[in-house]
């Protein structure tokens, strides 16, 4: 059984795991299906898979700021303030790159402002209060949501998701 120093390294090893979890999704799509999206309204993997990291750029800048503030700009600002790194990654292999070194610079950064930092309140979006850890939850559970779409693009394509495959061979 695991040992945690805090409430911030458990839900870091958390989101490790929702992590590992989407790169493997990420990894079982073909290179060449990256542009499939299943109809003209909805994001195509690789644009999904962008959002994912932008989202998650967004959440770690903002929650480890001393002046966290979600409303110095409007949403889709906010997240253009992070997303240069992530706009330039358009293959498998520079998605999969960004999905695996950015969720340890991320941890870090969390780590470095600390517990304390993280249980402190802030304004969230919806104009409530809330404390930085909560945020971060919430974060991961986004994160989740959108591996569940990929998830369901792998079925519309034919293929079975890395998760049922390793249930499956487990049995």
């Amino acid at each position: 059984m695991t040992s945690y120093k805090s409430l911030l390294e458990e839900t870091l090893e958390g989101w490790h795991d929702v992590r590992q979890g989407l790169i493997e999704e990420v990894e079982n799509i073909p290179d060449d299906r990256f542009d499939f999206r299943p109809v003209a309204e909805v994001m195509s993997v690789t644009e999904l898979v962008q959002h994912i990291l932008e989202v998650a750029l967004m959440m770690t800048g903002e929650l480890t700021r001393t002046d966290t503030d979600f409303h110095r700009a409007p949403w889709p600002e906010l997240l253009d303030l992070y997303a240069a790194p992530v706009k330039a990654a358009t293959s498998k292999a520079e998605l999969l790159d960004r999905l695996r070194t950015t969720i340890g610079e991320a941890e870090q950064r969390f780590l470095d402002v600390g517990e304390l930092h993280m249980l402190q309140l802030i304004t969230r979006f919806d104009g409530e209060q809330g404390t930085r850890l909560a945020w971060l939850q919430h974060g991961i559970a986004q994160e989740m949501y959108h591996r569940g779409q990929l998830v369901l693009y792998e079925r519309l394509l034919g293929i079975e998701p890395a998760l049922t495959r390793r249930i499956r061979s487990a049995s």
